[in-house]
C-alpha cells in the first residue's frame, strides 16, 4: 500500500474543495448504501436510491425485499452518524441496536433447541453458520458473547490509541474483518461489518472508504485469505488500495465536472424530478425520454417539457440526431 499516495489523494481532495459541496454527505452516504446493498445482491442503483430516499418512489422492475434492505441500511447508518457524533462507546447493546435496524424490515424469526431469536431485532444468533467455503464455519453460537465483548473492548481501547490518519483507517479496516469474522448475527454481517468501520470513520473525521460491487469478488478472496492465513494485513492492504482507487475516481470526475472550459453555471431555479432527469442523463447521456418517463415514474409529456425548459436555461444541450445523438 503506497501510504504516501493516500495521504496526497486526502490532502488533495480536500483541498479541491470536493467534500464541501452542497449535499455531499448525503449523495456520499447514498453511494455507500448502494454498494453494500449491492455486494449482498440488491440491484437497486444509487439514482434510484436517491428517488426512493428523497422522493419515496420506488424502482421498477426492483423488488420489495431489495428496497427495504436499502431503506432499512439507510436509517442504520442514519443512527450510526448519530453515535460516531457523540463518541460513545462501543457495546454489544449498541452493535445489537445498529443490526436491528439494519435488518428491521427484512429479518426473520428463527426457533431452535435454544430457544427463539430474530435477526429483525438485532438478537445473536443461536446456531452455527456455514462459511461458505470448504466447508468451514464461523465461530460457534456460544461463543459468540464472550468474543463480542473483547471485540469491543479491543475496540473502545484502539480508539483512545490511534490519531493519525493511516492508524485510524487501518483500525477501521481491522474492525471490519473481526466483527464480520465473529458473524454474531444469522444475517446482515457484512453490512453491519461495513457500517461500524464507516461509523469509526465517521467519527474520527476521515473520507469513509465504499467497497465498490464491481470488487465483490476481490473483497470476498481478501476476508477468505485472512482468514486462511491469520495475516490482517492482506484485507487492510485491500481496504487501502479500494480507497485509494476510489479517491482517485472522485478527483478525476470533479476536475473534468469544473475545468476551465466547461459552461458557466448560471443559477437556476429547477425542481426536484428536473434533477432528477439530469441525474439520470449523466449516467446515460443517450437515455430516451421514454426511459426517463419511467424510471421517474411521470408522462413522457412531462419528461419533454422538462427537457425543453432544461434546454432553454442552457443546461442541457443536444448533440446529433434525435435518433443516434446524445
Amino acid at each position: 500500500m503506497d501510504e504516501k499516495l493516500l495521504i496526497e489523494l486526502i490532502t488533495k481532495y480536500k483541498n479541491l474543495g470536493i467534500d464541501k459541496q452542497i449535499d455531499y454527505d448525503k449523495f456520499y452516504l447514498y453511494s455507500i448504501i448502494t454498494h453494500s446493498t449491492a455486494i449482498e445482491g440488491s440491484t437497486v442503483t444509487e439514482i434510484e436510491n436517491q428517488l426512493l430516499f428523497d422522493q419515496g418512489i420506488s424502482a421498477s422492475g426492483r423488488s420489495m425485499n431489495e428496497q427495504l434492505m436499502n431503506l432499512d441500511l439507510k436509517a442504520a447508518y442514519e443512527k450510526a452518524v448519530v453515535y460516531a457524533k457523540e463518541h460513545r462507546g462501543i457495546s454489544v447493546e449498541i452493535l445489537k441496536k445498529l443490526a436491528g435496524i439494519l435488518m428491521r424490515n427484512t429479518g426473520s424469526e428463527y426457533n431452535t433447541s435454544l430457544g427463539s431469536f430474530s435477526s429483525a431485532k438485532g438478537d445473536l444468533r443461536l446456531l452455527n453458520v456455514s462459511a461458505g467455503f470448504e466447508g468451514k464455519s464461523y465461530l460457534n453460537y456460544s461463543k459468540i458473547p464472550a468474543a463480542l465483548d473483547d471485540f469491543c473492548q479491543w475496540l473502545n481501547d484502539a480508539r483512545k490509541t490511534y490519531t493519525d490518519t493511516l492508524s485510524l483507517y487501518k483500525m477501521s479496516f481491522d474492525a471490519h474483518y473481526k466483527l464480520v469474522t465473529i458473524h454474531p448475527w444469522a444475517d446482515g454481517n457484512g453490512r453491519m461489518a461495513r457500517l461500524l468501520m464507516n461509523m469509526l470513520q465517521f467519527e474520527a473525521g476521515l473520507i469513509p472508504s465504499i467497497i465498490k460491487k464491481e470488487n465483490k469478488v476481490k473483497y470476498i478472496e481478501s476476508l477468505i485469505q485472512t482468514r486462511e492465513s491469520g495475516n490482517l494485513e492482506i484485507f487492510s492492504n485491500f481496504m487501502f488500495e479500494e480507497h485509494i482507487s476510489n479517491l482517485k475516481e472522485r478527483i478525476a470526475n470533479y476536475e473534468l465536472s469544473s475545468a476551465e472550459d466547461a459552461p458557466v453555471n448560471v443559477p437556476v431555479k429547477i425542481s426536484s424530478r428536473q434533477a432528477s432527469i439530469i441525474d439520470l442523463i449523466r449516467i446515460d447521456s443517450s437515455v430516451t425520454t421514454d426511459d426517463l418517463a419511467r424510471k421517474i415514474h411521470v408522462s413522457s409529456k412531462t419528461v419533454k417539457r422538462d427537457i425543453a425548459y432544461l434546454k432553454q436555461q442552457g443546461i442541457l444541450l443536444r448533440e446529433g440526431s434525435d435518433k443516434k445523438g446524445s
